[in-house]
């Protein structure tokens, strides 16, 4: 079932936070290939892998308003009503993310401030594997929608309903029919019916994930680096051990190489966790997934709140889940974590779909020093600056002096000969 660690010494904490691994360097020459066929042969490429990877016949790559409109319209009146209720929550929760314009004098004449400018184009990829990850497009497209991108390309080999009614609810520009790591090529070399794009969004498999860090070096921006999903539980006296299980659950049914991690300072919860896991894991339609990654996942108890902060922290987990007494208050000394669910009645699940805050999350370790995707993930900051007369008589003579001091006599003569 899980791993049991017992009072681990600090020691071993780093090594009890290694991921499975994902060996991304074997797969180059592959994705190398795959970005090379689609720059020579674009549509004619993506047509062909489609029919090489995914067994499936297509003769266009883009789908049409008409084919979108139809999709749609196969959607339940109830999941509907889901979708468009969750976002409500997202927009509001995005919208008032946006950037207020402050001018600030910096000192007298001196006028500095910057602008938030939509990325002109992005793309983003859902896949279509054993769930289809319409709410990923909420979580991408909306904010896309609210910065004001021009253009937003969404690629899938995913046909669900409320793919395509999400898609439109969300502005999608194009949607593009295509899968794997040659839609990750196409958007980000361009082909006849795929515009080329700024930055590129989106989950996918290890060839998903390897295509974004070729297309990185390319110099095309992207979301995060990413890696399998991951949540962490710390749980003392006051949790339920079936809502820990369930929510420990919830994302071990991702994929065999997702990981949960459970801490806490008593045995005896680990106990009445993983009788609750044994229970509700077969239950679930998708649960061969979820057993074969609890068998890499772990629960640790450890002496005292300050090693599970220690470890927390040192983990920097994608989800954190604090089922203990006082949960904001614990939060306060978490400062590695994507995203934090406090309480008993806090699922991580209301995080992946209608709560509001995003779930496209650093994972694998990243959340050390990325954030999760955001309003300011869609934008780009541009500083603007104003001088007047006075203000350059004022601050030039410390320009003047400095870049003489770093023998860039240009520089200096810039504002000496605005001073004559």
């Amino acid at each position: 079932m899980l791993q049991i660690s017992l009072f681990p010494n600090k020691s071993e904490f780093e090594g009890l936070c290694q991921r499975p691994s994902l060996d991304s360097n074997s797969l180059e020459l592959t994705i190398k290939n795959i970005f090379d066929s689609v720059a020579f042969n674009k549509d004619k490429a993506l047509i062909e892998f489609t029919k090489q990877f995914e067994n499936r016949e297509i003769s266009e790559v883009l789908y049409t308003a008409e084919d979108i409109n139809e999709g749609a319209r196969l959607i339940t009146n109830e999941l509907k009503i889901a979708i468009k209720k969750a976002y409500d929550n997202i927009f509001k929760f995005h919208k008032g993310q946006q950037l207020e314009i402050k001018k600030i004098e910096t000192s007298p004449g001196v006028i500095c401030w910057q602008k938030s400018v939509a990325i002109e184009k992005v793309g983003i990829y859902i896949p279509g594997g054993t769930a289809p990850l319409f709410s990923t497009i909420l979580m991408l497209a909306i904010p896309a929608q609210i910065a004001g991108c021009k253009e937003i390309i969404l690629s899938t080999p995913a046909n669900h309903p409320a793919i395509f009614y999400a898609a439109q609810l969300c502005g999608v520009t194009k949607m593009t029919k295509i899968g794997g790591a040659q839609a990750i090529a196409a958007m980000s070399l361009g082909t006849e019916s795929i515009p080329k794009v700024h930055k590129l969004f989106g989950p996918g498999n290890q060839y998903v994930t390897a295509a974004k860090m070729y297309a990185n070096k390319m110099g095309i921006a992207i979301d995060m680096p990413a890696g399998p999903s991951e949540v962490a539980v710390f749980a003392d006296e006051t949790c339920n051990p079936a809502f820990v299980a369930s929510d420990l659950l919830s994302q071990a049914e991702h994929g065999a190489d997702s990981q949960v991690i459970l801490l806490t300072t008593n045995e005896e919860i680990v106990t009445k966790v993983i009788s609750e896991l044994e229970k509700q894991v077969e239950l679930l339609d998708r649960k061969e997934f979820a057993k074969k990654s609890l068998q890499h996942s772990k629960a640790i108890i450890l002496k005292d709140k300050i090693e599970v902060i220690t470890f927390l922290n040192e983990y920097a987990a994608e989800h954190l889940i604090l089922a203990c007494a006082e949960p904001e208050k614990f939060s306060e000394h978490i400062i590695n974590a994507g995203s934090i669910f406090l309480g008993n009645y806090t699922p991580e699940s209301a995080g992946d779909y209608a709560s509001g805050t995003n779930h496209t999350l650093p994972t694998n370790g990243f959340a050390k020093a990325y954030s999760g995707v955001n309003l300011d993930s869609f934008v780009k900051k541009i500083t603007l600056q104003a001088i007047s007369k006075e203000g350059l008589q004022n601050l030039g003579e410390t320009i003047i002096t400095m870049a003489n001091a770093e023998s860039l006599q240009a520089h200096a003569n810039a504002v000496s000969i605005r001073l004559k």
